[in-house]
């Protein structure tokens, strides 16, 4: 169990809780395999709300869900009376006198705060624009599986500072893995979470990705463009933070390639790289489903 009602940003959780999420996770993958399933969330019901649209979210979660004997409702914004008009603040109200857990993958990192201060239940952040920690969760699992361990590690982000950068420092910076973050100017992670992370490890900020990359153990990157961003900001990163064969060639021979994915090929990856022997995105969206199990386990519901 974790103390937390909530994780909406990964900073709820301590070392010792992250760690046990993903010894939890892998052990869950490895029952699973086996053909091994235990109803831990039996008669559980998760409310899944979406206000962007999800491939590995959802289903993730709603697999997860039934695999540990639970029910997960799938409601869009057109589904709830948000629609309507009314409020955040009533629907976590009234959503917490049903289901067991909300899981919301909204736009406005406040939207899901808000659902969290007036829910009497555990909510998740299943993404929102400034943080992203169920994919963190996976990415730590992920690290975990292929290095066997996670301090003393150096991982390499390249690209935009975005709101999985910066729950990806709040997760490493709990586990002990340094981080040396390239964006272009302008495209840096907060501020104020940069300076909180640097307690704990070393964080470096760099306009160079191959100085980024230079003995990094784990190599990251994310879409530049985002399905509601302004498609000329490309111009800021293509081709100098592009993952290619040549930057990953500078980091260390084991180094491995990560994605939280959608890609969009040939931009800031290539297709080369995302399907070479480095690269572990698959395993990487598989370990949403077993570290997301792994959560609405160890929550209180």
């Amino acid at each position: 169990m974790i103390k937390s009602k909530d994780v909406l940003t990964l900073d709820e959780l301590n070392k010792k809780e992250i760690e046990q999420i993903i010894d939890l996770a892998i052990k869950l993958k490895k029952d699973l395999k086996k053909g091994i399933t235990k109803p831990l969330l039996k008669n559980k019901t998760l409310a899944m709300i979406f206000q962007k649209p999800s491939t590995r979210t959802r289903i993730s979660f709603e697999t997860g869900m039934f695999q540990l004997g639970g029910h997960a409702i799938n409601l869009s914004s057109q589904d709830l009376q948000i629609s309507r008009g009314e409020s955040i603040e009533d629907t976590a109200k009234t959503l917490s006198r049903y289901v067991d857990v909300i899981m919301a993958r909204v736009y406005e990192h406040s939207t899901v705060d808000s659902l969290a201060r007036n829910a009497t239940i555990p909510v998740i952040n299943g993404l929102s624009n400034s943080y992203h920690p169920c994919q963190i969760l996976a990415d730590l699992m992920t690290i975990k599986e292929k290095k066997q361990n996670l301090d003393g590690l150096k991982l390499a982000w390249i690209g935009d500072g975005n709101n999985v950068c910066n729950s990806l420092m709040i997760g490493c910076s709990k586990v002990g893995i340094s981080m040396s973050i390239a964006t272009p100017k302008s495209f840096e992670p907060d501020s104020k979470l940069v300076k909180q992370c640097k307690n704990l490890v070393d964080i470096e900020l760099t306009q160079e990705p191959e100085k980024a990359v230079t003995k990094a153990d784990v190599i990251v990157t994310d879409t530049f463009v985002s399905i509601h961003d302004n498609p000329k900001r490309i111009k800021s990163f293509l081709p100098k933070y592009q993952v290619n064969s040549k930057l990953m060639s500078k980091a260390k021979d084991t180094c491995i390639f990560m994605h939280c994915l959608p890609a969009k090929r040939d931009q800031e990856v290539t297709s080369e790289v995302i399907d070479g022997k480095q690269s572990v995105v698959w395993d990487e969206a598989e370990n949403r489903l077993h570290s997301q199990k792994a959560l609405l386990v160890s929550l209180r519901i």
